[in-house]
């Protein structure tokens, strides 16, 4: 068990029950790598929130910000985000108060960028010149979960093709890896004239948008889960999936930590306060896998 304490030791490690977390983390390593999957959200959960100080990019805000959006548009989006980020955040308005402003801000939101002319190709463009980062230990994260055939399964409200296409470029978007997110819907000439299927916001990232059953039974034995998110709304990501046995969520308290804090930990078994790595992550899984210092080797 030394090797669990050592990674919960991190300054930035809060638990409201860390016997329930060693059970867990137990549970977790007599399954080893056979019995599991790991279900993330995407932005600020593996891409960092923060760098140097300075807030990094959303999948949204990489596309918001780009030089192919219209000034008038940027402050139009801008306006919808100070209005409806403070209502997504607050602690003091139920899930389902939230929800109908939700719904709200992302079809605005997605009505102005159709209105953009934006094309397929622009994309990768977009993202080489943006500031997107994953967060610190990320390779790590990604190929040890792809070298030992754990399916990594992405549950965003951001932009499917956005995040697809960051992961692309870092060069860890891997086989294992399957994304359920807001995709764009290109007309045949190539412009973007809508996004697929239903939309994906904050709080709905449960099975009731997820038609990933398939995806679910081919993961049949994958048992227990290890569940990455940085709100609320993602620790129901794994509604959806049969047969959990043990599941330990870790949570990212990135932004108004105070008046959030007391909330997280209620919540995630395991909150990380303003921590831009996935050290944790990466030592839990270390351990879970019985892979000691083997792991260093698969890059930092």
């Amino acid at each position: 068990m030394a090797d669990e304490v050592s990674t919960l030791m991190k300054s930035t490690v809060l638990m409201r029950k860390p016997g329930r977390v060693q059970e867990i983390v137990g549970a977790l390593r007599r399954g080893g790598g056979d019995r599991l999957q790991v279900i993330s959200d995407f932005d600020m959960t593996l891409s960092r929130f923060a760098y140097n100080g300075k807030r990094c990019p959303s999948s949204h805000n990489i596309l918001d910000n780009s030089r192919i959006i219209s000034e008038e548009c940027q402050k139009e989006l801008k306006v919808l985000l100070h209005h409806y980020y403070p209502i997504e955040i607050d602690p003091n308005r139920t899930t389902r108060e939230k929800i109908p402003h939700m719904v709200e801000w992302w079809t605005k939101a997605h009505n102005l960028l159709c209105q953009q002319k934006i094309q397929k190709f622009q994309i990768a463009q977009i993202v080489r010149e943006s500031n997107a980062m994953l967060r610190e230990g990320y390779k790590m994260f990604f190929n040890t979960l792809y070298h030992n055939n754990i399916p990594l399964f992405i549950f965003s409200a951001g932009i499917g093709d956005i995040l697809e296409e960051i992961m692309r470029q870092m060069k860890v978007f891997h086989p294992n890896v399957h994304i359920v997110s807001n995709y764009m819907d290109f007309d045949e000439n190539g412009f973007l004239q809508g996004f697929k299927g239903q939309l994906i916001h904050t709080y709905n990232k449960n099975s009731s948008v997820c038609e990933n059953s398939s995806y679910f039974q081919q993961c049949q034995g994958k048992t227990n889960i290890l569940l990455l998110g940085d709100s609320m709304g993602d620790l129901t990501m794994a509604d959806g999936v049969p047969g959990v046995q043990n599941i330990l969520k870790i949570g990212f308290l990135n932004d108004k930590v105070e008046e959030r804090r007391e909330r997280y930990v209620d919540s995630y078994d395991i909150v990380l306060e303003k921590d831009e790595t996935l050290d944790v992550v990466n030592g839990l899984l270390q351990d879970i896998l019985h892979q000691g210092d083997r792991m260093e080797m698969q890059g930092s």
